[in-house]
């Protein structure tokens, strides 16, 4: 099986590749461009020696007048050792200081090789404009630009490579170094445990890139860690909530089958224990309840709703209760709304229920109902301490100190499941409080 290469190597080869291209580009640009200018050079010398043999072999245009100037030509010559010259006319040689080398018949500039020495041929006429004039041709012998030329490619090739090395050596570690904070996410994911859920990446050492990575890395850490306290937090109470009934259950039933007892005995204890079981029963509802709210199962139904009506039939309802702790009920103000009105009165009966069991002989509780879908359900008596305000809509919180295990009345899941139906409908609750008065407030958006 092909291992497969790291994002590290796949870098520092592609660093590499690109480096080598670059400099064999570059390479061959430069090799280009001293090749054009060694050749501009030697035109310019080839042309100024041009000059000076034509100046010599001025007005020359026979064989007999050539011989005159020929002592002059070869001393022109001799001024410049690595020129040879041949002389042409009408198919003779005049003067051929290269016999054994075959030379290009074109005019111009040719480049020739001949036994391992490299020419640079220029082909003119003696006269130009003369049509019978002696053709000349000069050989100016540029080995050493070649030689020069060949060095340089052997050195392109050698910078290439070993450009390319050094590029993949510092690639792999300016890469190493660069995915050093991916690393250190991968260690903080792979020590992430039900035990270790506070370790947090430290966004001010990330690069530009991977900031915005980390920092959501640190809120599904966060999101976890919330997630689990309360996960735990649960497991917890609702042990806590339903040790007492089930201990009493069994304490109960192992009483009654101590002995043999009359059958009404058997009947009451029965009638007991289902009061028991018909409360655990209801706590595990709401919590299913809760759970259902805290993976948005709720999907409250969109129907109009008179809220004045719901409330009007909730203080009905809670009127026989009232009238015996002589606690008086007002609703004030109006309001249309769209929402569920079986989740909307479960809602407010939690809160009514709440208000009631609080409110002091002789008090009164207040709902009101203001066209801006607010919603306010009021009570006199003790207020509540500023601290425990936020902490009302925890489950199986009382803000009694004097809580008593596993009531089988109420398990402090009341303002949690209210809490939640609202959410469901997009709005927000929280709780006011002073000195004598206690206020809940429900805001709902305009367009549930």
């Amino acid at each position: 099986m092909i291992k497969r290469l790291s994002l590290a190597s796949r870098l520092a080869l592609l660093f590499a590749a690109c480096t080598a291209v670059v400099s064999l580009i570059a390479g061959v640009l430069f090799n280009q461009a001293s090749e054009a200018h060694f050749v501009e050079l030697d035109q310019q010398l080839l042309d100024g020696k041009l000059i000076a043999l034509r100046s010599t072999l001025q007005g020359v245009d026979t064989p007999q007048l050539f011989a005159q100037r020929e002592a002059q030509l070869r001393a022109e010559l001799n001024r410049q050792p690595d020129l040879a010259l041949r002389i042409t006319a009408a198919g003779q040689r005049w003067y051929d200081a290269a016999p054994g080398v075959t030379l290009p018949e074109a005019p111009g500039l040719h480049s020739l090789q001949n036994a391992g020495t490299e020419y640079r041929v220029y082909n003119v006429p003696l006269q130009p404009g003369q049509p019978n004039s002696p053709q000349l041709s000069l050989m100016l012998d540029i080995t050493h630009h070649q030689h020069f030329l060949q060095r340089m490619q052997h050195l392109i090739w050698l910078t290439v490579g070993l450009s390319a090395l050094a590029t993949a050596l510092l690639g792999a570690w300016a890469a190493r170094s660069g995915l050093r904070p991916l690393r250190r996410m991968g260690e903080v994911a792979a020590g992430v445990s039900a035990h270790s859920l506070t370790q947090r990446l430290p966004q001010q050492q990330m690069p530009v890139e991977l900031a915005e990575l980390a920092q959501a890395f640190n809120a599904m850490l966060s999101r976890l860690d919330d997630a689990f306290q309360r996960l735990s937090a649960f497991s917890a109470d609702i042990a806590h909530e339903l040790r007492t009934p089930l201990s009493n259950l069994l304490t109960h039933t192992q009483v009654i089958l101590t002995q043999p007892r009359p059958l009404e005995d058997y009947r009451e204890a029965l009638h007991s224990n289902l009061e028991e079981l018909q409360w655990m029963a209801q706590l595990v509802n709401d919590m299913l309840y809760l759970a259902k709210a805290d993976h948005g199962l709720l999907m409250p139904k969109r129907e109009p709703l008179a809220l004045e009506d719901d409330v009007d039939a909730l203080l009905e309802f809670f009127a026989l209760l009232a009238e015996d702790a002589q606690v008086s009920l007002i609703r004030e103000g109006t309001a249309q709304t769209m929402g569920d009105r079986g989740m909307l009165r479960r809602a407010l009966s939690n809160l009514l229920d709440n208000a009631l069991r609080f409110t002091p002989v002789g008090g009164e509780v207040r709902v009101r109902i203001e066209d801006r879908v607010r919603l306010t359900v009021e009570n006199t008596g003790d207020g509540i301490p500023a601290e425990l305000l936020p902490r009302l809509f925890d489950r199986f919180y009382r803000a009694d100190p004097a809580r008593h295990e596993g009531s089988s009345e109420h398990a402090g899941l009341g303002l949690a499941i209210t809490q939640s139906i609202v959410r469901a409908h997009g709005g927000r609750i929280f709780c006011e409080s002073g000195v004598g008065w206690t206020r809940f407030v429900i805001e709902l958006p305009k367009g549930v």
